[in-house]
């Protein structure tokens, strides 16, 4: 009898196994069908809009943004008007000046403000000195102000500096992000302070501890940055359109505002630029995200 009741107990131990087995198949089949309605719903308003881009405005205007495929209504007009306007050149030329005074704003915007916010978090998270605990609270700080509070003093100091109509006068007063020094510090606050040791004892100044040792190993930290800073750069409205006088300077965003006025509002045309304006900030997120995962799978330091 105990022989057979020792015999037993592997068997009621597999099936507790099978059991479990079966409970995480479940688990991931919710999951799956869980994140896959997610991703459809993110997905919608992405498929709508670039449907409409085809669509004409009064079709849009009538039945709104919609998922229906009519081919009978759709056509390239839309985007012919936007880069050819209407067999002319002057359309196209505004598009193109406003989509390259875009890239050029975000390439600035996004460069300065990685390294400029990766020395000063380098400086919070690597030292130690006076009031150090002090800076990192006013850095915490200004990140709970709206910019709304922030934009007329900022706009006061960009007309005294005289950077008026300008791309420094839009680029300098967000150079500084607090949101992205706080990134970088918090990440920087999980490495090994040895490796500022070992470089040390190599001989190493510290400039090029900072700028040769440990920026390498926060390019998970600057991937994940780059794509946050270029999209605001990209899609900020607001500041550009408050700085900029001249309609030369527009930049994409604001250009495609200008299409709705009180005289007509281009919809159609308005709807095929915004998909169009869509391409940079999808490669830009393309290129970061490979480098955010080399980053994180290779690492700096293992053991």
């Amino acid at each position: 009898m105990a022989g057979t009741a020792k015999q037993a107990a592997p068997a009621k131990v597999y099936h507790r196994k099978k059991i479990g087995g079966k409970k995480r198949t479940v688990l991931s089949i919710v999951a799956t069908a869980f994140f896959a309605l997610l991703s459809a719903l993110i997905a919608f308003p992405l498929l709508a809009g670039f449907l409409a881009s085809f669509r004409p405005g009064r079709d849009l205007i009538r039945k709104g943004l919609s998922i229906d495929l009519d081919p009978s209504t759709m056509s390239l007009d839309n985007y012919i008007y936007l880069f050819g306007g209407n067999g002319g050149k002057e359309d196209s030329a505004k598009y193109f000046m406003w989509f390259k005074n875009s890239l050029l704003l975000t390439l600035i915007t996004v460069v300065g403000t990685l390294l400029i916010c990766y020395f000063v978090a380098y400086g919070l998270s690597m030292y130690n000195f006076r009031m150090k605990n002090l800076l990192f609270f006013l850095v915490i700080a200004t990140m709970m102000v709206p910019f709304e509070i922030l934009m007329l003093p900022l706009y006061q100091e960009v007309i005294n500096l005289k950077l008026i109509d300008t791309t420094w006068g839009v680029i300098l007063p967000g150079l500084c992000a607090p949101g992205t020094i706080f990134f970088f510090r918090q990440y920087m606050q999980g490495l090994p302070k040895e490796l500022l040791d070992a470089g040390r004892i190599d001989g190493a100044n510290e400039y090029r501890i900072c700028v040769q040792i440990m920026m390498p190993i926060t390019k998970p930290a600057f991937a994940s940055m780059a794509i946050l800073c270029a999209m605001g750069a990209w899609n900020n409205l607001l500041w550009p359109m408050l700085v900029y006088r001249s309609s030369n300077k527009f930049t994409l965003p604001i250009g495609l505002n200008t299409l709705l006025t009180p005289y007509g509002n281009n919809y159609d045309v308005l709807i095929a630029g915004s998909m169009f304006s869509i391409i940079p900030v999808l490669v830009v997120f393309l290129i970061f995200q490979k480098y955010l995962i080399d980053g994180m799978t290779a690492g700096a330091v293992k053991g």
